[in-house]
């Protein structure tokens, strides 16, 4: 099994020739304005699935899906949980993008399993930092074992999870630890709604991983989302002090897994 970092969240996973994605985004108001050129990358055409965390701009793209998707190639996602238009209101757009096409889109529930091709692809709990509906992804194939967290919170689930679905060989992390301030959220909390950098390695000792991977950081200058000052030198001085084996792949880097 290979991974491919495609920026952000998003990742493509290969296996026997066919891919899957996860989180996959090209184009989100949020993310091309304060990311640098070329930080968000195409995944290749002729997936098998597209693995959606949940359905925030910045890790749902219903264009960029389709665009990569086979013609028989599935959209796994988390249910809604209802409510208002006003509840709703982060991840309407990604409900919409998808209403609009002719994807199938099919709603995972936690700990259900997909076979996909080659793959294994285990929905897992996850708690969004926002309180709408997360899942993180379990996903096998060639021996190997990788876990997806979206952009999780730190929860109590990880040693459920480890227990059911671990070991893994990798798990790919958020570790921006960012702070909010939306006008949807009010009032604010200092609190971080996406794990800290040591908040994951934590989370990944406890999945027992053989490394973390950190994904979704490098946003700077926005007074509303505020991210741990060095996410990537936090992250490392962890992974020492837990003993936790930490590797760092850049967007457009793809190593192998198992």
């Amino acid at each position: 099994m290979r991974v491919r970092r495609l920026g952000w969240a998003g990742v493509e996973v290969e296996s026997a020739g066919q891919t899957l994605v996860v989180d996959l985004v090209t184009e989100s108001g949020l993310l091309t304005s304060v990311l640098p050129d070329g930080a968000l990358l195409p995944a290749r055409e002729g997936a098998v699935a597209a693995l959606c965390t949940h359905l925030h701009s910045d890790h749902a793209d219903p264009v960029a899906i389709e665009n990569v998707l086979a013609p028989d190639g599935i959209v796994l996602r988390p249910a809604a949980f209802g409510g208002s238009t006003a509840e709703n209101l982060w991840t309407v757009l990604a409900e919409r993008g998808f209403a609009a096409r002719s994807l199938d889109v099919r709603t995972v529930t936690d700990w259900q399993t997909v076979t996909v091709g080659p793959f294994g692809i285990t929905a897992v709990p996850a708690v969004d930092g926002l309180g709408d509906p997360q899942v993180s992804w379990v996903i096998s194939a060639d021996g190997g074992r990788i876990f997806h967290g979206g952009d999780t919170v730190f929860h109590g689930f990880w040693w459920l999870i480890a227990g059911r679905c671990g070991p893994v060989d990798a798990a790919f992390l958020p570790i921006n630890g960012a702070a909010v301030n939306f006008p949807q959220r009010q009032p604010p909390s200092p609190l971080p709604a996406v794990l800290t950098p040591e908040q994951a390695i934590v989370a990944g000792k406890i999945l027992g991983a053989r490394e973390v991977i950190p994904i979704h950081y490098g946003v700077e200058g926005q007074p509303a989302y505020v991210e741990v000052a060095d996410p990537v030198t936090d992250l490392l001085h962890a992974a020492k002090v837990h003993g936790v084996h930490a590797r760092i792949v850049r967007p457009g880097e793809q190593i192998t897994i198992g």
